[in-house]
């Protein structure tokens, strides 16, 4: 695995860190990094995680495309 430190910035990852009462997730694009956090673009905002806090983080595919909501084509 590569450490979060080695990825290029832009790369979507899951990074999982402690938190009072347990763990949670942060999965994103990696935008930013220094010697003490990393920074992940979620859905909810940028999520700042400090790297002591870090248990595992590891690089992810992109997300899947959402099929579109519309009429489906008619088969001909």
């Amino acid at each position: 695995m590569t450490p979060l430190t080695e990825l290029p910035l832009g790369t979507r990852v899951v990074v999982r860190y402690r938190i009072e009462g347990g763990f949670t997730d942060a999965l994103g694009p990696l935008r930013a990094r220094d010697a003490e956090t990393c920074t992940v673009e979620t859905k909810r905002g940028l999520v700042v995680v400090p790297l002591a806090a870090v248990v595992a983080a590891k690089p992810v595919p992109p997300a899947p495309q959402r099929k579109s909501s519309g009429p489906s084509e008619p088969n001909l």
